[in-house]
């Protein structure tokens, strides 16, 4: 794969006109830059206002290849340069001016880190003089945020002498959020820079648009490129599970998200079919995160295994003797306990991580394998399909009783959630969006309730709908700004723009685009990042509709064990929260237009209207408050589908 990246300089060398003086140094400096960005792929940068950062925000919006996005809050800016690279698999720029404005950018940083999200932050700083001796707005910037960046430069204030490593900067900085070693992640440069700010940019100086003084590459190509590959499956690994599945051995493939690959082009396989292709050689079931491009109503993949795994007479009579992880698991407890139950009783488990990321919080991994987990899984299956062995089969009992109770899940949750009328219930938003999105849209879900009610009740589709969640650190943080920088991603003022998944295929998008975005959120989320809505008006892309579920409060809390074990006034004030503001009217006052539904058909109409027969062409952001019992109420309702699943499955053994 050839992209972005490190290399020997092209043809013509550096090349640069006359050294820039040093009056016009930072103006040359930041036209090198962001030129260089451009030439690396980037189409958008995230600027909030600041004085320090001015050199870096003029050179931004004069550059017509990178679309300029102004927000008040860094840390909503933040989201949304994060929201625009979950979407893309490019990082966008994030700009802020010095002091704590940089550090607001934290809580996304940490998330890019973890979620395996490239972005670019650029902290404008003050000069090394105005630094420890008091100047205003000044903070200690190195490596403000720690060890999340998978890359920090600061390059001090621009100056002549360095003109030479000024397009290495940018290029570097945009490969190292794209293909570390460690995955896609957050990359820090920090930017000193002196007085005067408005410089060569400005209307005086007789220019607008500085032309960079440090030539690029010819033909518009970025001053470094990478050849960059994921490795290829040990032939050990490969062998072994194959004869496995020809021993007649009862594995199980878990699809988490991230865990499809790139495939195997030259076997006809990608992606998700690799995976697919290994279950119906191996016959053995997928049980797929709605995050992962393997959640599809397909035989063979299991959905809401939250709920399978409630049944103990169905686990015991259905075990297997081999786990193989792909990408990062659900958020659901119940089945994370039972994977790690089944490592502590000697089951093996097999790890499939291309960059050797360890994702094991059991302690239980039996076998980590760094390889392309599509490669691996199309590998096996072409073995298998030229030698099948005495494998399980797609028809065998084991396969048979897997997609039985998935059926039979789904056919409770139908028959629960899915019929005209009546009041809504927190699992059936979930489901109910699930099932209305129009194909090609993406849905982002937040952390806490939403997500794990997507994993329990969501029925898969036979059609494409990406679903993206914040599961890097599983915060509530920047919630509605990710969803807004997904919406920019997916298709912007540009015209529509594939989206792809960041360290999958990113290279020219791989997933839907134009698409409408909707996210689903909890009241408490959607509160916490009101200041997201000050700029909703602007929002470009794909048009974008919150989902917002409003229980009164923080709903997780309901179901642990300070319900519990605390009086209900302590609960309520420490935990359960419920906020003095109403969504509606908060929504309405920064004037978005908003759907007040409590039940099953106003949920239906709402949907079709502000996301089935939306235009591409129309932007900005709508509301759906979605009005449900109770967070006591919910829990009783939780209680009762667990029940009512675990008594169907336990009548099919």
């Amino acid at each position: 794969m050839s992209a972005p990246g490190t290399g020997t300089p092209g043809p013509g060398g550096r090349g640069s006109d006359d050294p820039p003086g040093r009056d016009d140094a930072q103006s040359a400096f930041v036209a090198a830059l962001v030129d260089e960005l451009a030439r690396a792929g980037v189409r958008h940068a995230v600027v909030c206002p600041g004085s320090r950062s001015t050199p870096l925000a003029l050179g931004l919006a004069a550059h017509g290849g990178i679309e300029v996005h102004v927000r008040l809050d860094e840390r909503s800016a933040a989201f949304v340069a994060l929201g625009i690279g979950l979407a893309t698999g490019v990082p966008a720029v994030l700009v802020t001016t010095s002091g704590t404005a940089a550090a607001e950018a934290h809580p996304a940083v940490v998330e890019a880190d973890l979620g395996r999200v490239p972005l670019l932050v650029c902290t404008a700083d003050r000069p090394p003089e105005l630094r420890g001796v008091g100047a205003p707005q000044t903070i200690d910037q190195e490596r403000l945020f720690g060890t999340a960046p998978r890359w920090f430069a600061d390059p001090g204030v621009p100056d002549p002498a360095t003109s030479a490593s000024w397009r290495s900067l940018g290029a570097r900085a945009v490969v190292e959020a794209r293909y570390a070693p460690a995955g896609p992640g957050p990359v820090h440069l920090n930017l000193p820079f002196r007085e005067p700010l408005v410089g060569a940019f400005g209307p005086g100086s007789g220019r607008h648009t500085p032309v960079a003084t440090v030539r690029g590459r010819p033909d518009g190509e970025p001053w470094h490129r990478l050849a960059a590959g994921t490795p290829a499956p040990p032939r050990g690994v490969v062998a072994e599970l194959a004869e496995r599945a020809r021993a007649g051995q009862r594995g199980i493939i878990v699809a988490g998200a991230g865990g499809a690959g790139g495939g195997a082009p030259d076997e006809g396989l990608g992606g998700a079919n690799a995976v697919w292709a290994l279950a119906e050689a191996a016959g053995w079931p997928v049980l797929a995160d709605p995050r992962s491009e393997v959640w599809s109503d397909r035989p063979g993949v299991i959905s809401a295994v939250d709920l399978v795994v409630r049944s103990d007479r169905f686990l015991e009579r259905n075990r297997p003797d081999l786990v193989v992880r792909l990408g990062v698991p659900w958020a659901s407890r119940p089945a994370l306990t039972w994977l790690d139950e089944l490592a502590a009783s000697g089951v093996p488990t097999v790890a499939v991580d291309p960059i050797w990321r360890w994702i094991d919080p059991g302690h239980v991994v039996t076998e980590l394998v760094r390889a392309d987990p599509g490669l691996l899984c199309a590998q096996v299956a072409a073995e298998l399909v030229a030698r099948p062995g005495s494998s399980p089969g797609p028809e065998s009992d084991y396969l048979g009783a897997w997609r039985r109770a998935h059926e039979t899940v789904q056919g409770v949750l139908a028959g629960a959630l899915d019929g005209p009328g009546g009041r809504l219930v927190e699992p059936g938003v979930a489901r109910s969006v699930v099932r209305s999105l129009p194909t090609g849209s993406t849905l982002v879900v937040s952390s806490s309730m939403p997500i794990r009610d997507v994993e329990a009740f969501a029925a898969p589709r036979p059609d494409r709908v990406r679903i993206l969640a914040n599961r890097g650190a599983n915060g509530i943080d920047g919630v509605t700004s990710t969803a807004m920088g997904v919406a920019i991603g997916c298709g912007s003022r540009h015209g529509t723009r594939s989206c792809g998944v960041a360290g999958q295929g990113a290279e020219k998008g791989t997933g839907p685009g134009g698409g409408p975005v909707v996210a689903i959120l909890g009241d408490l989320a959607f509160l916490h990042d009101v200041s997201a809505l000050v700029h909703a008006a602007s929002t470009s892309g794909a048009g974008l509709t919150l989902v917002v579920v409003d229980n009164g409060g923080g709903g997780i809390f309901s179901f642990l064990s300070q319900a519990r074990e605390l009086d209900g006034g302590r609960f309520e004030e420490l935990f359960g929260t419920p906020p003095s503001v109403d969504v509606v009217q908060v929504a309405r006052g920064f004037g978005i237009e908003v759907d007040d539904v409590a039940d099953v058909d106003g949920l239906a109409d709402a949907l079709d209207r502000r996301v089935t027969r939306r235009s591409n062409a129309e932007h900005g952001l709508s509301v759906v408050r979605v009005r449900v019992p109770d967070r006591a109420e919910n829990v009783e309702i939780h209680a009762g589908l667990v029940d009512a699943v675990r008594t169907a499955l336990d009548a099919l053994v």
